[in-house]
């Protein structure tokens, strides 16, 4: 009866082995690359009148204090709400410090809707050198669209900031602070995250039972295969320095939802500083993220992240110029 438990235990062992080495495999061999390649209308936006502008490039160097990159899936009926509070916010600051310079720019991730004629409104009141929309001519994921907008930015600092408004503008203060407290050293590399983590207790009283199931699960995996001291990978509202957004962003695959935790990877392989910062959030209705589904993938592309760079399908790059 021993030896029969023992071949079973050996059988499923070895199965296990298989399975591994099968996914091994999968994972180098579906690995895709870096597609940093534009779309001819993608190298421009269009001024207040309608003239065409080339975008700048992240390898530049800075000529605004700040960039703001939205990106934006069919985002007509909340996006508006997420500009007022925003524009309204950077205005301020500038009358109050006038030395103070900003853009934004909206990314139109190919929606189907009228994103890029609601984000022009903003373009005509403001003027082009303030807000500019990069219309994307296919649907790249938000990771595709963050990264598009990144590096045509022209800011010394980058800020990643979700169309629904999900989160205060003005809590830009507080991931500048804890910029500061992490920037010290005189390569200019730093990131500082926008956090939920504070507020779960309370999101966790008001998910379903499988919702809660299917958050730390995937904070696990987050944890086991790729960021450790992070405990919110997801929230949409992150600060880059001009240099961390370039070393990062040039190096990143995933443009879907992990996108988040393949940048951070990225940064504390290159052992960038990271700030983690308490916000403000609500939730906001007509999230794009389909529960069951797109938690699915996420684990999915978790796992892929961190087998193709011990495969060494993905490597990290030294900052590439763009197409």
């Amino acid at each position: 009866k021993m030896d029969f438990l023992c071949e079973i235990v050996q059988a499923l062992v070895a199965l296990a082995a298989l399975g591994l080495i099968v996914v091994f495999i999968i994972a180098h061999v579906t690995a895709g690359m870096v597609n940093l390649t534009r779309h001819e209308k993608e190298k421009y936006f269009l001024t207040a009148t309608g003239e065409k502008e080339k975008f700048p490039s992240l390898h530049d160097p800075y000529s605004r204090e700040l960039s703001v990159v939205i990106p934006a899936y069919n985002e007509e009926l909340r996006m508006p709400v997420m500009l007022d509070e925003a524009m309204g916010y950077l205005e301020n600051r500038q009358k109050q410090n006038p030395s103070f310079t900003y853009e934004v720019i909206v990314v139109d991730d190919g929606s189907k809707d009228k994103t890029t004629e609601v984000a022009m409104q903003y373009t005509r009141k403001y003027g082009a050198d303030k807000v500019r929309v990069l219309t994307l001519v296919k649907n790249r994921g938000k990771g595709g669209a963050v990264r598009m907008g990144t590096l045509s930015s022209r800011g010394k600092l980058i800020l990643m900031a979700d169309a629904d408004g999900a989160t205060k503008f003005c809590d830009i203060e507080k991931v500048e602070a804890g910029l500061n407290e992490v920037n010290s050293k005189p390569d200019n590399l730093a990131i500082s995250c926008g956090s939920r983590a504070h507020l779960e207790k309370d999101s966790v009283a008001q998910r379903s039972m499988f919702r809660t199931f299917l958050m730390y699960g995937f904070h696990f995996l987050v944890w086991f295969f790729c960021v450790r001291g992070i405990k919110d990978t997801q929230c949409g509202f992150k600060l880059f320095t001009r240099e961390a957004a370039l070393k990062t962003f040039s190096s990143l695959h995933v443009e879907r939802w992990a996108f988040d935790v393949e940048l951070l990877y990225i940064a504390q392989c290159f052992e960038i500083p990271i700030a983690e910062v308490a916000v403000n959030w609500t939730e906001i209705e007509g999230s794009k993220l389909v529960p069951f589904w797109s938690w699915l993938q996420m684990g999915r592309d978790l796992v892929f992240i961190r087998l193709r760079y011990i495969t060494g399908a993905w490597k990290l790059q030294s900052p590439q110029k763009t197409d």
